[in-house]
């Protein structure tokens, strides 16, 4: 049963990867401007969807600069992205570890190694380390037992900075202001910082393990068990 709701999962993922092409942020602006009251509400749910899936998160939040400004296109993008988030994470959770497993492919081993065991700081590390997108993550959280209030906030959280960042570039875009040129500088210079401590403590977890074994293995050398004699006659 679960091998046929991994199936369908995956064949979904590839669909909507194929098929659903983004509009250019332009195009995203007039069509939401052009849904008046309801533009709120179909950008939220249109960043739901892309989140849930492995469709990339940037086109969305560009173009919700482009279409709210930076204060408001950063909150209904995050609201968006955590939502999708947090479905891919319940829809991991239901399928199971092992059926979760293969569906991440070539990013279930550096996944489970950061978040077995892990808490809030393995979802952050992960969610920030650059060339890793958000959904092997939020599926790997639901997988590999992180707690749904911990992933909801951290995925909240490490989500903010690099969300900030691309709303901010939609938002010079349309209005290239100083405040908004501002806005920008200084999110990229927190994405890169945030980045490069996420990498140094990835790099540590994942030499703990490997110093580890390399100490019992010392251990074994110098204090090897006790020799069983055979028995005489």
């Amino acid at each position: 049963m679960r091998n046929a709701a991994l199936a369908v999962v995956v064949l979904a993922g590839l669909w909507l990867v194929v098929n659903v092409h983004l509009p250019t942020p332009r195009v995203l602006q007039d069509e939401i401007a052009e849904a008046g009251a309801w533009g709120f509400a179909v950008f939220v749910a249109l960043a739901t969807v892309v989140a849930a899936t492995p469709i990339p998160v940037t086109i969305i939040a560009v173009a919700g600069g482009l279409a709210f400004g930076l204060p408001l296109g950063t909150l209904l993008t995050l609201i968006g992205i955590v939502l999708g988030g947090y479905a891919g994470y319940w829809i991991a959770r239901g399928l199971g570890r092992p059926t979760a497993r293969k569906m991440l492919g070539s990013h279930a081993e550096a996944v489970e190694t950061q978040l077995h065991g892990g808490g809030f700081y393995a979802v952050c590390t992960l969610r920030l380390l650059p060339g890793l997108p958000y959904w092997p993550v939020n599926y790997g959280s639901g997988a590999f037992g992180i707690d749904n209030r911990t992933f909801l906030t951290a995925a909240t959280i490490s989500s903010l900075p690099g969300l900030f960042a691309l709303v901010g570039i939609g938002a010079f875009i349309g209005d290239p202001s100083i405040p908004n040129g501002i806005a920008v500088g200084v999110a990229w210079v927190l994405v890169g910082t945030l980045t490069i401590l996420a990498v140094r403590r990835w790099r540590a977890t994942t030499r703990e393990p490997a110093a580890q074994n390399d100490i019992d293995e010392r251990d074994n050398r110098e204090n090897p068990g006790p020799v069983t004699e055979a028995a005489d006659g």
